[in-house]
């Protein structure tokens, strides 16, 4: 099980690496098709997907709004000749309330087919994995060093997750959520902070700066909080994440991926990541 769990994050990460390098309508549409897995992971989870047919009209109709997305942000992105941060608000604008309106018509000219838990799960499942993932996207094509800014997100996720589990393996007494995760201790989670500050100190000090113009450069402080406080995020996109799957009673979200499950499953964390280090950096960088 280790083996095959090492053997898939290997895998993992040398495609998000050669994603984020290529960047562009590659990255775009790589994102997109992730989107469109977790999406469907969340409905058949939360019960909008009931199983009357191989999908429903709440589904297509997320689908198509999350295609329409990625599409008018990869338009958006590649046609401005300078970073202009408005483009990405009013398609993640219009889109939302463009989702929503869908939704409504759906809910409305197919009553009684859908209940409206299932309309607003629907709809929250559409801002919870898609959209927020998408930020990756933004900071990669927004930054002129976006490649390495990118980094950030996954030192904050999947890196204070590795720190939180050799501290908590070696120190870990006290849990931290013992009906939510009971494998999670408080010990575990100060290392996960810890780690995540002194990475982004490193990660700064080493890469970001060296590579980027003056004007451009992060201050080693700040980035050490964005990683402490993007760290306590990622836990909690971690926990949000299991909480779903205990209240829905299932153990894995899906089985795309060997060892790990399915894509919320190892996606949770940077879903939650991602928007917090993109408003983080408008903030330091």
């Amino acid at each position: 099980m280790f083996r095959t769990r090492l053997l898939s994050g290997i895998v993992l990460v040398v495609i998000a690496a050669g994603t984020i390098i290529a960047g562009g309508w590659v990255l775009a549409a790589v994102l997109c098709a992730i989107s469109l897995i977790a999406y469907r992971e969340l409905t058949k989870a939360t019960g909008v997907h009931d199983g009357a047919k191989a999908v429903n009209a709440l589904e297509v109709t997320g689908f198509m709004m999350i295609v329409c997305y990625y599409a008018g942000l990869y338009i958006g992105l590649f046609r401005m000749e300078s970073y202009d941060r408005s483009v990405i608000y009013r398609v993640f604008m219009s889109i939302v309330v463009i989702a929503l309106l869908a939704f409504m018509f759906v809910y409305v000219f197919s009553f009684p087919r859908f209940k409206a838990g299932q309309v607003m799960a629907a709809f929250f499942e559409l801002l919870y994995a898609p959209m927020l993932l998408s930020f990756l996207y933004i900071i990669r094509e927004g930054w002129e060093q976006g490649v390495v800014l990118t980094v950030l997100i996954f030192l904050c996720s999947w890196g204070s997750d590795t720190c939180a589990y050799v501290v908590g393996v070696l120190f870990g007494k006290h849990k931290m959520t013992p009906k939510l995760s009971p494998k999670k201790s408080i010990e575990g989670g100060v290392g996960g902070v810890v780690g995540a500050a002194l990475l982004f100190g490193l990660y700064t000090y080493y890469i970001i700066n060296p590579m980027s113009a003056e004007q451009l450069r992060v201050g080693l402080g700040p980035a050490m909080c964005l990683g402490a406080v993007g760290a306590l995020v990622s836990m909690v996109g971690d926990l949000a994440a299991s909480a779903i799957k205990r209240d829905h009673d299932i153990k894995d979200y899906g089985k795309l991926i060997p060892g790990h499950g399915g894509i919320m499953d190892r996606f949770d964390s940077v879903i939650i990541a991602a928007p917090f280090i993109f408003f983080g950096l408008t903030l330091i960088a």
